[in-house]
């Protein structure tokens, strides 16, 4: 029997990360494209339908134009287009088409977007419809986000088969307060996701303030300060544990940008990817400074999407500084990369050593 699958896409999700935006709600996306900002949900929605290893067991149910119905049509899917959109699509879009596509009897909803996208499918279904959530927007921390665009086909292909369903988090992230350096994390509802927990992202930890903690982030301050070379630029990215290192150096580190500084001084502030790259034009030897993201080990790809193909390739796998606090580290057992480039995020998987304290390291095994 043919399975009903519902497909809505947030065209413009994911755009404000290479212009060094916190999102695209609102305004924002006018600021974005002002920017030159690039689409990203249509490549991820197009090589997540191309990973569906049976599409023949399924009837697509597609929004209109740039929210579904444009990424299928020469795909040979069967497919119906569900609903009516404006030319600019909005929230509301996703919310109304949910809910028509609940109506005429979907088995699951597939939707390409971030945070907020994640809201707006919990606001229209609830508990009524299992979801699957292809990753595509700046923020992207809720638990109901497959690992990348291949993992959100096998789950769609695991729920074919008949797994089971499991209830998963989907947070509300206050955007205008991380525009100003806070993340503010509450939970929002659950959505029931297919339960296949090797192809789903884990929800992102809070970070730790205990005692033990904060000492190794000093400690990794004080390492990663001694060894850098005065000749060099770094670019220092989100997180407390690197901000640490801004501060074992002295200068001053936003918490969810990009930064860049160079012989001890800061010379970029909350950098989007054209002001890395211009900065990266007038330095030969460059080094980026990353912090896994707690809970599920993201080292490119969610929160630093400043960090795009071109910087990470200009820069190299080998000029890649992981830093980590043993605390962080407990319970991953790997690391992760989804760059939007699958064949980059090969590149990037294999070993990779973590400063985890003062001369004291980790190897650590990054996936993709």
């Amino acid at each position: 029997m043919l399975k009903k699958i519902g497909l809505i896409v947030n065209p413009i999700a994911g755009m404000g990360g290479s212009v060094g935006l916190k999102g695209t709600d609102g305004e924002m996306r006018q600021v974005a494209a002002e920017l030159g900002a690039r689409p990203v949900a249509p490549a991820r929605t197009k090589e997540f339908l191309s990973h569906l290893q049976h599409p023949e067991r399924i009837t697509l149910m597609v929004a209109p134009g740039s929210m579904g119905q444009a990424y299928v049509d020469d795909l040979g899917i069967a497919n119906k287009v569900v609903g009516a959109v404006s030319m600019e699509t909005t929230g509301e879009d996703t919310r109304r088409i949910a809910i028509d596509m609940l109506h005429q009897g979907i088995d699951l909803l597939v939707f390409v977007g971030g945070d907020g996208t994640a809201r707006n499918v919990y606001d229209a279904l609830a508990l009524n419809c299992p979801v699957v959530g292809v990753p595509s927007g700046v923020k992207v921390y809720s638990s109901v986000f497959a690992l990348n665009p291949k993992a959100a086909a096998s789950m769609v292909d695991a729920f074919i088969e008949g797994v089971e369903l499991n209830e998963e988090e989907v947070l509300d992230i206050d955007e205008e307060a991380f525009r100003k350096g806070v993340l503010d994390a509450k939970l929002h509802g659950y959505l029931l996701v297919p339960s296949v927990k090797q192809f789903l992202q884990a929800g992102k930890e809070a970070s730790s303030l205990g005692a033990s903690n904060v000492e190794s982030q000093r400690e990794i301050g004080e390492y990663v300060a001694e060894i850098m070379a005065k000749e060099t630029l770094y670019f220092l990215g989100p997180g407390t544990t690197v901000k640490a290192v801004a501060s074992a150096i002295g200068v001053d580190k936003t918490l969810l940008g990009v930064d860049a500084v160079c012989a001890g001084k800061r010379v970029g502030s909350d950098l989007n990817e054209a002001a890395i790259l211009a900065l990266m034009a007038r330095h030969s030897k460059r080094i980026i400074i990353v912090t896994p993201l707690g809970g599920n080990g993201f080292l490119f790809g969610r929160g630093n999407r400043q960090f795009t193909p071109e910087v990470i390739r200009s820069v190299g796998k080998g000029n890649i500084l992981v830093v980590a606090t043993p605390d962080k580290l407990h319970n991953l057992k790997c690391l992760r990369v989804d760059t939007d480039d699958p064949t980059l995020d090969q590149q990037l998987a294999g070993s990779i050593e973590v400063v985890t304290g003062y001369k004291y390291t980790k190897v650590m095994r990054v996936k993709c």
